[in-house]
């Protein structure tokens, strides 16, 4: 096991690493651009008036890193100006050559030009990602050949690479909400989700296509939300929509979909068949742009005041029109401005952040000789407005003061009738029984009060969606009397780790638990339901079979070897093969199946149930997979987890038929595996035990319990990538959580992992 322990835990130091060395908040990068030409900023120029195609930079350094030949170029809309010094840069290092810094290849930098706080951007993107999936953002002091250009903000790109850690895939519909041509006076081009017509060409000059094909199901979505909103979450993820709209409105973001060109944010439409929305572009938050749409904000005071509810009754914008027109959407969306007014605004969190930020950088903006507004206006604007006057190309423009448009903002919402509302209670959650198992159902039931509906939205892997199923307190759920404010509902638990929320509400008001749900999540732990110990087990299986052994038809499939270890045959028609967990009976042996006493029988895991001979409908990952083998009546009977497989190199057990796993130098297939493994790796690849930690979530201490006598080690992280405990364990160790602060942490053992709430 230590050696799949160190790749594992090298693994999430390194994606802490990438996140932290690029944008640490604490940490201001450095920059170094180099061009051979002297007249770089009028091919820049040239350039954004043209194709947009990139020039070429002699090297990038990035806090001493360098990179030769790469691509620089001017970006924005508003921000630049070709008669400015400072604009806004897109840095493309793998532009002529295959490079990369700790991952990253697009390095997206804003010029600050609307924003004499410096916070906008940054304070923005740190709050959302309470509470949606958003990019990372911090600062950096660019030079270009030589010389200080300036203070810019560093905002992680939303490329594919983004969507697919966010969302597991990232070759799906993938779309740019903002016209390519740029928003602005004299355009309707719009992304604003309206449905127009089946002709693609209708949204080409509001929308931008990021994937090869798409408009299809862009325009299903918008179809959806003007004709079938009652259906719309088997397009959309209603949830992030609320969170993000809520967003926008509490920050008077209204260089967003709630302003008036309804731009700045992502799609993407996930292999569930949901479209997920992305917010990006945050320098105009904190009501720095003041056209909503349907009016302009001519005061801080008018933008305190602004409605929670804008845009709900107009067409322009049917994503919140159709979304809070239904009253459940609608009081989860107040549910969440609430839980955003109250952890960031109500008790003042932001404006310590706020306050830490500008002392980070507050030599840097000193140094800053290309900033479009003084050094005083920087000092002064996270309290009081300001007005900009000739920093920049255009007119003046006042901008509010941060404390003083969200003290009055939080005053305001906070003190309206949707917002005083009693809002449910939301005590004890129950289950059925404290070790719920595998492939079974059980009853959760949860106390509440001021409550007339409820539900649980779960999932079995974290991969997934969350299914939403309504709870019921009519005495007919296992949730006692009919109106004792207890309610409930069956949940199917099918892995180890299933997520879950709460949500309940009354005709008035809604209410979340956790409250930044289905963001972040409460979890219980489940554990396998083992049949009595058989004389059947899995012997041999290879994950990359490219020339050991072909089937009958002459390929070379992965392949999987049962062992009988009894002096009897056995009859294993009816039982089952699978690589899901949450699915044992995937594939079942046909009926006749034998396997003769001290016999072996393989079957193909190619994917082709078509063949003559046993072949399962599923393939096997190289890279990592579980195979679970299961009784006729669906208990697991035996189950192996291993990953990074060697082309033709097969997994066996030493001793045969019972001994543990070990990686074979000669496959032995359909016969006795020999003492041949590599001992020196094999360890670090086959992991064959149970696994429990809990309870989840934790108060105080975790109990982390292996069915197995053989010793591992087991690592704990934050979500930062900070160890928190790391110590050998043989069958079970108790862990003290109790000083740790509230949160999501990962507990590392083998190669597996497991996310631990702790309250």
């Amino acid at each position: 096991m230590k050696k799949l322990g160190l790749v594992l835990v090298l693994l999430i130091v390194n994606l802490s690493i990438r996140a932290q060395k690029l944008y640490e908040l604490s940490t201001i990068q450095t920059i170094e651009i180099t061009f051979t030409e002297s007249n770089w900023d009028e091919l820049l120029d040239a350039q954004k008036a043209g194709d947009g195609n990139y020039v070429k930079a002699q090297s990038v350094s990035i806090n001493g890193q360098e990179f030769l030949n790469v691509g620089v170029k001017y970006k924005g809309n508003s921000t630049y100006n070709a008669n400015q010094v400072k604009n806004p840069l897109h840095i493309e290092l793998d532009t002529y050559q295959d490079q990369d810094y700790n991952g990253y290849t697009d390095i997206k930098l804003s010029n600050v030009a609307n924003d004499p706080s410096f916070l906008r951007e940054v304070l923005s993107y740190d709050i959302s990602r309470k509470y949606m999936h958003a990019p990372d953002a911090n600062y950096a002091n660019v030079y270009i050949n030589g010389t200080l250009m300036g203070l810019y903000t560093n905002s992680e790109s939303v490329t594919k690479d983004f969507i697919k850690e966010k969302f597991g895939s990232k070759d799906n519909t993938f779309v740019k909400c903002n016209p390519p041509a740029g928003a602005g006076p004299g355009t309707n081009a719009y992304p604003n989700l309206v449905y127009i017509s089946d002709n693609s060409s209708d949204y080409e000059t509001a929308y931008e296509l990021k994937s090869d094909l798409g408009w299809n199901e862009l325009i299903l979505l918008c179809k959806s939300i003007a004709q079938d909103i009652d259906n719309i979450e088997n397009v959309l993820d209603v949830n992030r929509a609320l969170w993000m709209l809520a967003f926008n409105n509490v920050f008077v973001n209204l260089d967003s979909y709630s302003g008036e060109f309804a731009q700045n944010y992502y799609l993407y439409r996930d292999d569930e068949g949901k479209f997920n929305p992305v917010m990006w572009d945050f320098n105009e938050s904190f009501g720095r742009f003041s056209q909503t749409g349907s009016g302009i904000l001519n005061s801080t005071a008018e933008k305190q005041k602004m409605s929670h509810l804008l845009h709900s009754t107009e067409d322009n914008y049917p994503l919140i029109k159709q979304l809070l027109s239904i009253p459940m959407y609608k009081r989860m969306y107040i549910a969440h401005m609430k839980t955003i007014l109250q952890e960031n605004f109500e008790n003042g969190a932001y404006y310590e952040k706020a306050q830490e930020m500008q002392a980070i950088i507050d030599a840097s903006v000193q140094a800053d000789n290309n900033k479009f507004f003084t050094y005083s206006d920087f000092t002064t604007n996270l309290d009081s407005d300001v007005t900009v006057a000739s920093g920049r190309p255009g007119p003046s423009s006042a901008t509010p003061g941060i404390k003083n448009l969200m003290e009055g903002r939080s005053s305001y919402l906070l003190g309206l009738a949707d917002f005083t509302a009693t809002t449910p209670t939301i005590s004890e959650v129950s289950l059925s029984t404290e070790t719920p198992q595998i492939n079974t159902t059980i009853t959760m039931t949860v106390d509440l009060e001021n409550a007339n509906a409820a539900y649980v939205g779960y999932r079995n892997d974290p991969d997934v969606h969350f299914k939403r199923v309504q709870m019921f307190d009519d005495g007919n759920h296992n949730d006692g009397a009919a109106n004792d404010g207890v309610f409930g509902a069956e949940i199917a638990v099918k892995n180890t780790v299933v997520e879950y929320y709460i949500y309940a509400e009354n005709d008035n008001a809604g209410l979340f638990s956790p409250r930044r749900a289905e963001h972040e999540f409460h979890s219980f732990t489940a554990t396998s339901i083992i049949a009595p110990k058989t004389n059947l087990v899995i012997n041999e299986f290879m994950a990359s079979n490219e020339s050991t052994v072909s089937d009958q038809d002459g390929e070379y499939d992965d392949w999987i070897e049962l062992y009988n270890n009894s002096s009897s045959s056995m009859n294993i028609s009816g039982y089952y093969l699978s690589d899901e967990a949450d699915d044992l009976t995937k594939w079942m042996f046909p009926a006749g199946t034998k396997i003769e006493a001290n016999g072996y029988v393989t079957v193909w895991a190619d994917k082709d149930d078509l063949q003559s001979g046993l072949h399962a409908d599923f393939k096997l990952s190289a890279s990592s997979e579980t195979i679970y083998l299961s009784n006729a009546v669906g208990q697991l009977i035996d189950e192996v987890s291993y990953m990074n497989a060697v082309p033709d190199k097969s997994f066996g057990r030493i001793a045969n038929g019972v001994g543990n796993f070990r990686m074979l130098n000669a496959a032995t297939f359909g016969r006795a595996n020999e003492a041949n493994s590599n001992t020196s790796i094999a360890s670090s690849m086959v992991m064959n035990s149970s696994i429990r930690v809990f309870p989840n979530p934790a108060n105080d201490f975790i109990k982390v319990k292996i069915d197995s006598q053989d010793k591992y080690f087991v690592n704990i992280y934050g979500m930062a990538g900070n160890l928190f405990y790391s110590g050998s364990i043989e069958e079970e160790k108790l862990i003290d959580v109790s000083t740790w602060s509230a949160g999501i942490y990962i507990v590392k053992l083998g190669e597996r992992n497991y996310k631990l709430t702790v309250k």
